[in-house]
């Protein structure tokens, strides 16, 4: 039996209503020890009026929803006390039910409950997370889809496949003497395999344009000094969010931004100019800037279009050609349209002509319209887990072909069950509660 918990469920932080939770076997007996009614005897979901109380003194008026038995977000007896939304006022209604027998929840913990009491499965849980910390509407929809169990759901046709799968192989494993039946089960596997790696590896893809849109893009703007990358990022802003000077060597350290393209989060680094530097702070600069070009999912490398390319912009084309990047000529408004290269990328920061950029920038997420109606497994761990399950399925058609016996193919077509169990949380013997739901909100 796990312990009753309480944590505050709303923003801490002076609002009009506070939000406070507690749940656990004996959330109705705790709370009835600190308010003016008696909560023990309800049998059904109901909202109840009436005060905290320290021993007689009165502490808040407030609002009970009461959720007796196993119907409540945690599938335990749970209450939730609407009080003012001072923080004062909170912090004397959490120490009163601690003294009553409650204790505070860990990260997570209300989450891991609803999880452990088989009210939702582990990417329903991963969800709630999700829809929390969703950057745009596009992300909150794809959270939601996991959150009403249909991205689990898509998982069932491949989970009674695999089932079937085993089945076979273990009913020729405990009768060997009918090697008819033996060759049709090996047939089988191929077959089969092949169909479920098609699914899997479209899971994959799937999952990879949920989590540009769930995660987002972060881009660096590299280039030499003064060739306008403080420019581009407040084009990109709309707002003058980096300075902007005809001194070259200005940004000496990350600016940051974020915008948005048609749902998608970008995350933009303007970095110091670089090239050969004696100064100490501005070589720290270039090292960031170094830096940020690396981690970045994408590199704008920003070149002068009035000028021919020099020894500084052909190293940078060097270092950065194993990135996905985009090579954008600057100042586009100075330069002759007779004497364009057809070829070229052109913007003009600085006159906010950045449009083709955009377009550019959203023709290399390769993300198709159904990309935000569909479910699909959009973190790292899924998708981590999703590739082990194709790996597994891959290493069982190789067994086949290689002439192993059944009961070896078994085994990676097993690991491939267990992996896929492992996306909902169904793998026997793993402890999720540190990995997974540490990572959401006290009081979630």
């Amino acid at each position: 039996m796990f312990d009753t918990i309480t944590a505050l469920a709303t923003t801490p932080m002076i609002s009009a209503i506070a939000v406070i939770r507690v749940s656990g076997q004996q959330a109705l007996e705790v709370v009835s020890r600190c308010f003016s009614k008696d909560l023990t005897s309800m049998q059904e979901r109901q909202i109840v009026y009436g005060y905290i109380l320290d021993e007689q003194e009165k502490i808040d008026e407030v609002l009970l929803n009461v959720y007796p038995g196993t119907k409540s977000y945690t599938g335990e007896n749970m209450v939730e006390i609407q009080c003012h939304g001072s923080m004062i006022i909170v912090r004397q209604i959490l120490s009163i039910l601690v003294k009553k027998g409650a204790r505070i929840a860990e990260k997570g913990e209300f989450t891991a409950r609803a999880f452990y009491n088989g009210k939702i499965d582990l990417v329903q849980a991963e969800a709630v997370n999700d829809m929390i910390h969703a950057k745009t509407e596009e992300a909150k929809a794809l959270a939601l889809l996991s959150l009403q169990g249909k991205t689990s759901q898509t998982l069932i046709p491949i989970k009674e496949k695999i089932a079937d799968l085993l089945s076979h192989i273990e009913v020729n494993i405990d009768y060997p003497e009918y090697e008819d039946i033996e060759q049709v089960t090996m047939e089988e596997v191929i077959t089969t395999v092949d169909s479920l790696q098609q699914s899997i590896q479209q899971f994959i893809r799937d999952g990879k344009q949920g989590k540009r849109i769930r995660d987002g893009v972060t881009i660096a703007i590299v280039g030499k000094p003064n060739v306008g990358k403080s420019s581009l990022l407040n084009a990109l802003m709309k707002e003058n969010k980096a300075i902007v000077t005809d001194i070259a060597g200005t940004t000496r350290d990350i600016v940051e931004g974020d915008i948005q393209i048609r749902g998608v989060p970008f995350h933009i680094l303007d970095t110091a100019g670089i090239h050969s530097s004696q100064d100490q702070i501005e070589s720290i600069g270039i090292e960031k800037a170094n830096q940020a070009m690396e981690n970045a999912d994408i590199v704008l490398l920003l070149l002068d279009a009035t000028k021919e390319e020099d020894e500084e912009d052909r190293a940078l084309l060097k270092k950065t050609e194993t990135k996905k990047r985009i090579l954008l000529y600057n100042k586009e408004d100075q330069v002759d349209e007779t004497s364009k290269d057809q070829q070229k990328l052109y913007i003009s920061a600085k006159e906010g002509h950045i449009d083709a950029l955009k377009e550019k920038l959203w023709d290399m997420l390769a993300l198709d319209e159904q990309a935000y109606k569909r479910p699909s497994f959009a973190n790292e761990r899924q998708l981590g887990l999703l590739g082990k399950v194709e790996q597994e399925l891959q290493k069982a058609k190789e067994d086949v072909c290689n002439g192993y016996t059944l009961d070896l193919v078994a085994v990676a077509v097993q690991e491939a069950y267990q992996n896929l169990l492992a996306i909902l949380g169904e793998a026997k013997g793993n402890d999720f509660s540190e990995e997974i739901f540490s990572r959401f909100c006290v009081g979630k």
